[in-house]
């Protein structure tokens, strides 16, 4: 599943395509991904121009002057920006048209047309739109819940310790619940709780004020780290424009089953916890 840094390589990716660019058409080629496409979604948003892009935890945004396209690829989607005309494959189930107008302004004749697509094979995804009548966006029914963004100011290793101290469950799972921080997945909750030296089984509220400092600027650097390498090359992720990641090249413990870890040499252990795979070192993390 695409994490935080593969939506943000995505978003950066699809910024210079569609921002201040005026929708000419909205195509869906089935009635929904997850949920259903949001009725008269062509009406709303044909005419209208991308003022900008952002990104809250996994989801896309797409901003307007009346509300925002919400964007989740789900388990196997990805965006791309496509010329016109180029013919759509089985997968490819939502495009956006865009173009700039006369001299780049956008309410101009149409020119330079590009095609903004969403392929989603498991179907997974979501196309949805919350108009500026329904309230702020961070009330929306699937943003309301979303713990702090981990590259924002208000991320902290003290909030980690203040949120978790009545929390008996595994560190990995407060993690992943994504209500006191967003978007730490799977695969860099791994490698962050590698790095920081806490077993993935500890329980959260059991972990020192110091610890977590250190587990805080581990989650930073390695989202950071992660978007510059320009996310990792997962079995269903493409980047808008086809090239893969690379950071799945310095994992240290993530994916690496018995092979012996790179600090210490102890073959790396993998468990379940809540249905999804850890993998960590039982010598460097206590």
């Amino acid at each position: 599943m695409p994490e935080l840094p593969e939506v943000e390589v995505t978003r950066r990716g699809v910024a210079p395509h569609i921002e201040r660019r005026t929708v000419r058409d909205v195509v869906m080629r089935r009635t929904g991904l997850r949920w259903p496409f949001p009725p008269g979604l062509a009406q709303t948003l044909v005419g209208r121009t991308v003022l900008g892009t952002g990104r809250r935890g996994k989801y896309l945004l797409l901003n307007f002057d009346h509300g925002t396209l919400i964007i989740h690829l789900g388990m196997s989607g990805h965006l791309r920006v496509l010329p016109p005309g180029t013919p759509a494959a089985k997968h490819d189930h939502f495009d956006l048209v865009v173009s700039a107008g006369q001299d780049g302004l956008p309410d101009g004749p149409p020119n330079d047309t590009q095609v903004l697509r969403l392929t989603d094979p498991r179907r997974f995804g979501a196309v949805l739109w919350h108009g500026h009548e329904e309230g702020p966006l961070e009330e929306h029914l699937l943003l309301r819940g979303l713990g702090v963004e981990p590259l924002e100011a208000g991320f902290t290793g003290q909030l980690l310790h203040q949120q978790s101290r009545q929390r008996s469950a595994a560190v990995k799972q407060v993690l992943l619940a994504g209500d006191i921080v967003v978007g730490v997945g799977n695969i860099y909750c791994s490698e962050s709780l590698f790095r920081a030296g806490i077993n993935p089984k500890t329980p959260a509220r059991r972990i020192s004020l110091a610890r977590y400092l250190k587990l805080g600027q581990a989650i930073r650097d390695v989202l950071a780290e992660a978007i510059v390498q320009g996310g990792s090359t997962l079995r269903d992720f493409i980047s808008v424009n086809g090239q893969s990641g690379y950071f799945q090249q310095t994992y240290f413990v993530y994916d690496r089953t018995g092979i012996p870890c790179r600090v210490c040499g102890t073959p790396v252990r993998q468990i379940k916890q809540g249905q999804r795979s850890t993998f960590y070192c039982v010598q460097c993390q206590k």
